[in-house]
């Protein structure tokens, strides 16, 4: 199977506008196998509005509360184990949109990594342009690397920056495959240019 599984470098950093990025660019198939804060919004609409057309699989865990899926899930009475994760199968590319960043815990045993590893794509990363990044980036690529999961690439969302840019590829060996520049309006969105780069087809 062809594609990604996309995680960053925390929450709230676009992850799921990158994933809707993706998605339109490859025709793919989109899946969030954990979906918490369902009271506030589901990342899967922001995919259907983004990208009407895309065939979108449902979360295996929607939660509630706007919290790490741990302990989202322990105000409902309920435990995410990680047998209860099967990939969907589809003949379309998969796009999988993880919760947080990859050391969110998803219980008391496992995280996020853990999902990635078993899920068994590569992973995207997603980190913000600007202060700080350097620093989030390399944690995230050392974290997926000691567990000996593949990185595919990363993408930057917000203005150019550069400095930031050859540092994280620096220190990190790991290819900026793209930036993702500011949307203050989503409609905006249908104005990004189609990615043509497909990490099954291009290694980093």
């Amino acid at each position: 199977m062809t594609g990604v599984f996309v995680t960053g470098t925390g929450t709230g950093i676009g992850k799921t506008l990158v994933a809707a990025w993706l998605v339109r660019s490859w025709a793919a198939d989109y899946w969030k196998p954990v979906q918490s804060g369902t009271d506030e919004g589901w990342d899967s609409d922001v995919i259907r509005q983004q990208v009407p057309a895309a065939r979108i699989f449902p979360p295996t865990h929607a939660l509630k509360a706007p919290l790490s899926p741990d302990q989202a899930a322990s105000r409902e009475g309920r435990i995410i184990a990680l047998e209860d994760f099967i990939r969907p199968q589809t003949t379309a590319p998969l796009v999988v949109e993880g919760a947080g960043g990859v050391l969110v815990p998803l219980n008391d045993r496992h995280l996020m990594a853990d999902l990635i590893k078993q899920i068994g794509l590569p992973a995207v990363i997603v980190a913000p342009s600007g202060l700080g990044t350097i620093n989030h980036s390399l944690l995230t690529v050392e974290a997926l690397r000691t567990r000996s999961i593949a990185i595919a690439g990363i993408i930057l969302n917000g203005p150019d920056a550069p400095e930031n840019r050859r540092a994280i590829e620096h220190f990190s060996g790991v290819s900026v495959v793209a930036q993702m520049p500011p949307l203050p309006d989503l409609t905006l969105f249908d104005s990004l240019p189609a990615l043509p780069w497909q990490p099954w087809k291009n290694r980093t």
